[in-house]
């Protein structure tokens, strides 16, 4: 057989999805992958039977249904102050992870980078190599994950073509203040280079915190996709609807690459998201205090078991240090420790090496996802006590 594909040999597959099979398999606890385990709201289960048993069950419009897109842009107005056109300026795709690839495919010349911060959302280093694009670190460092000026300063280039932003950060929790994205903006211009910015947390903030689209900012609508998707605010990650928006120019290049990676996204989901995206804002009131009970609520246990972490700002994740544990677990590194962790406790995890692109850099830290439901919160605080009693604090 002639060699397969060369693009492949320079990534793994996902260790998220890895640790959510190794989960199963045990019969554990999934904090590893990042979904919910309780239902969305009902109004919008049934806005998607009604629309399969009305019929909408074939091909839409490959850039996405009329009354959705409407719906996108009027609430991205109405929240994130940013303006478009929904008949020219927005794609849906099959999730926020579709319109990533999709933009960084129709925007990357053979030889352009793009700055990536790290720890970053494990399929961004993959994308970018899928791509094209050659990517450029700028690390965020705890306990607050601040980014150092000058390593961002040093990052941009002449072959600087785009710098992926995601706000809420997943893994960290790190929300980019105003002043931090108003930096970015200021050498996207210098640079005339691109903003894409990953927004799918933005609802889930903690803390007083203040979600902001860099696309909102002065000079940078015209150089900005915003990406965003159902799956996270609503409970449905198994829907796969997301979107990019960006003028008229960018978003044609977008939707021809889409057009050919999957044709379109799924219909009735579509005709749901209607539904989503005008729920009341007392929904959304509801969904933060959800989450920052839980986040409460897992970041004392897992404290209490031996963790060092910082609560995060937002998202529905956290990020814990293990340096006092690993050798304790018979184990070398982050993943040999959250391996054991399984076996131990049925609780899953990912460890930190999968968010860096170079593994070493993580090999003290894990992610756990509290996107869980009071049982499963109960359940993962009696089993984390199991982990107090093995490491000697």
């Amino acid at each position: 057989m002639k060699p397969l594909s060369q693009i492949t040999k320079q990534f793994t597959e996902s260790v998220i999805r890895e640790m959510t099979r190794v989960c199963m398999a045990e019969g554990g606890l999934n904090l590893a992958q990042g979904f919910p385990d309780f239902d969305p709201p009902q109004e919008l289960k049934q806005a998607a039977i009604e629309a399969i048993e009305a019929g909408r069950n074939q091909y839409s419009i490959t850039f996405g249904e009329p009354d959705f897109r409407e719906a996108i842009i009027a609430k991205a107005l109405r929240y994130n102050r940013i303006d478009y056109d929904p008949d020219t300026e927005v794609t849906v795709t099959c999730g926020a992870t579709e319109a990533m690839i999709a933009t960084l495919k129709a925007l990357v010349n053979p030889g352009d980078e793009i700055i990536i911060f790290e720890p970053f959302y494990e399929n961004y280093g993959p994308d970018a190599i899928l791509s094209g694009a050659r990517p450029r670190y700028v690390t965020l460092r705890p306990p607050d994950w601040a980014y150092d000026p000058n390593e961002l300063s040093e990052a941009f280039n002449p072959n600087t073509k785009a710098i992926i932003i995601n706000t809420p950060n997943n893994p960290t929790g790190k929300v980019f203040s105003e002043a931090e994205l108003e930096e970015i903006s200021r050498l996207c211009i210098q640079w005339d280079c691109l903003a894409i910015t990953d927004e799918i947390y933005e609802h889930i903030i903690y803390d007083n915190e203040r979600h902001i689209s860099i696309a909102s900012l002065d000079g940078m609508a015209e150089r900005t996709v915003t990406i965003n998707s159902l799956s996270k605010t609503y409970s449905v990650t198994g829907w796969r609807v997301g979107w990019a928006l960006a003028r008229a120019n960018i978003t044609n290049r977008i939707r021809k690459v889409h057009d050919f990676l999957t044709v379109g996204a799924p219909t009735p989901f579509q005709k749901a998201g209607v539904c989503a995206l005008n729920l009341e804002e007392a929904y959304y009131v509801t969904l933060r205090n959800r989450y920052a009970q839980a986040r409460d609520r897992l970041c004392e246990a897992l404290m209490e078991a031996g963790f060092d972490l910082v609560p995060p700002k937002g998202a529905y994740y956290i990020m814990a240090e293990t340096d006092r544990w690993i050798d304790q677990f018979g184990g070398s590194d982050a993943y040999s420790f959250s391996l054991n962790l399984i076996h131990l406790t049925g609780i899953a995890t990912v460890p930190g090496t999968a968010f860096y692109h170079m593994a070493e850099m993580g090999n003290n830290q894990v992610r756990f996802c509290f996107a869980k439901s009071r049982a499963t919160l109960d359940e993962i605080c009696l089993r984390l006590k199991k982990v107090k009693r093995v490491v000697k604090t």
